[in-house]
């Protein structure tokens, strides 16, 4: 299994599964899946904390109570060569690394060697949700298994399937085969609050049930792992073969499932990603119940609203999700939304950026209905769409960029026709060349993209793009505001004036 790295080189976050080829094989990864409600309460109690009041926290009475709900899981993929599976050495911690360096791992013996296919294996960890036996765990550590068993506190072992898996949350359910009355934990209705304390359970290095304990460090944190980014960092230690495990509040219940860390080793350094429970909760009952997630779709690509944009379009904050582009036949198109607007409420609740709109369409089914509010021209305006089924929707980057040439020197481009540059279409204006120490080159502007909109109007000739970038510079903006069509799509780019 390959480990995702931040941008900064020197840190990255890692899959919590732990990894390991043949006597250490590696597995993990996603599958698709569905979402509802939270599990409804089965014959066996739920179990609950009740601490002892002390001076300093003691975990003690907590950790005896959910600690028998919590598993080892362990998954096995036949006939799968490393290579197959996305093992790579410098993904792996370093005594893996030896191990297969010595006996001819990832690449063969001094490199030369191509590893053989072979069964591969993967630990993780999970926690038992129902009575009879439904266990929850991570997307990534269930991927591509053709077994599944899971070891308990007391150390019985059963076999298991999965049930289903959703690689957008990360979230997977699986179930024992042996009847019974498992001890199992509940969700947290509520939130946990920054600075709560915590206790993490799971299977780190595959060693077995460990506990370690922290506060919530901050919520709501987006790491550019999926469209559904919302997690919890808390601070309680946690490592590879976590993934899938609980975090508990102080009454026993679960509030989120740890996912990932941020680490410039591979091992903890205190930050830590969990899935919170919402979330958790509500894909599981849909999983459990064999149902496959129907997300709701509205039609738009977006990208955030930056400072600059905000200022060209004269909004009170850089708040809400700009529209780049609606797809025609879309709710989105019936609603009669346009590129330029900006989204800032979705059914009364505020979109403070562009991944809230995201998530909370993606949250909704297919023909559930919705209330759009939005800027258009200084003025907010409502719309309603009912949503359709989703298909593959595109989040514009975040990034910005800008524009010019003889027609607008200032910012650093040369500019044509798009009707008369090869490749460019009949609309716009084609950029064919960049000063790459001009503002526009800055913000990413490139040989080869179309100016569309110039301050929110039509431009079909250099000169109209001068004359819309020197009309902006004159109502003293700091920035002008253009649409540019790229290879990925159409985008806003707010592109600043040189300081004089």
């Amino acid at each position: 299994m390959s480990y995702p790295t931040f941008a900064n080189p020197r840190a990255r976050r890692t899959i919590l599964a732990s990894v390991a080829v043949a006597a250490l094989a590696a597995a993990g990864a996603f599958a698709e899946g569905a979402l509802t409600s939270s599990h409804s309460a089965h014959a066996a109690a739920v179990i609950t904390s009740d601490l002892n009041a002390q001076g300093a926290p003691s975990f003690a009475t907590l950790i005896e109570r959910v600690k028998p709900a919590v598993v080892s899981v362990k998954v096995k993929i036949a006939n799968a060569s490393s290579e197959d599976n996305g093992v790579q050495m410098d993904n792996l911690p370093p005594e893996i690394q030896q191990f297969l360096k010595r006996f001819g791992g990832a690449g063969g013996m001094n490199g030369g060697m191509q590893q053989k296919s072979q069964p591969m294996i993967g630990e993780g960890s999970g926690f038992f949700v129902s009575a009879d036996g439904y266990i929850v765990t991570n997307n990534h550590v269930v991927e591509n298994a053709k077994t599944v068993s899971v070891t308990m506190d007391n150390g019985k072992t059963l076999d298991a399937k999965v049930v289903g898996a959703d690689p957008k949350t990360d979230v997977a359910v699986i179930k024992v085969n042996e009847p019974g009355d498992y001890p199992f934990v509940s969700f947290a209705k509520e939130m946990p609050r920054i600075g709560d304390w915590v206790v993490a359970i799971g299977n780190p290095y595959g060693l077995g049930g460990t506990v370690t304990a922290g506060i919530v460090s901050a919520e709501g944190r987006d790491i550019g792992d999926g469209p559904y980014d919302r997690f919890l960092q808390i601070d309680a230690p946690i490592n590879r073969g976590n993934s899938g495990g609980p975090t508990f509040n102080m009454q026993g219940q679960v509030v989120g499932m740890n996912t990932a860390i941020y680490s410039p080793s591979g091992g903890s350094v205190g930050i830590g990603f969990a899935i919170p429970a919402s979330t958790v909760s509500t894909v599981e009952a849909a999983l459990e119940h064999g149902g496959s997630i129907a997300r709701g779709y509205l039609g738009v690509e977006i990208q955030p609203v930056s400072q600059d944009i905000a200022e060209n379009l004269g909004l009170k904050s850089a708040a809400g999700a700009i529209v780049d582009k609606v797809m025609p036949g879309t709710p989105a198109a019936e609603a009669g939304l346009k590129t330029g607007d900006v989204i800032t409420k979705l059914n009364g609740k505020d979109i403070a950026e562009a991944s809230d709109l995201t998530l909370q369409v993606g949250m909704l089914k297919p023909g559930e209905k919705v209330q759009l509010t939005y800027m258009r021209d200084g003025a907010e305006k409502t719309a309603d769409a009912t949503l359709a089924p989703q298909k593959a929707e595109k989040t514009a980057s975040a990034d910005e960029s800008g524009t010019n040439d003889k027609a607008a020197p200032a910012l650093g481009i040369q500019l044509a026709p798009a009707s008369e540059v090869a490749g460019s279409g009949d609309k716009g204006v084609a950029i064919v060349g960049v000063d790459p120490n001009g503002a526009a080159a800055e913000q990413g502007l490139a040989t080869g993209q179309v100016i569309l909109d110039v301050g929110g109007k039509p431009v079909s000739t250099p000169q109209e793009v001068k004359s819309e970038v020197a009309s902006a510079k004159s109502q003293g903006k700091k920035s002008v505001l253009m649409r540019i069509q790229t290879a990925d799509g159409d985008r806003f780019v707010a592109v600043p004036f040189p300081k004089a």
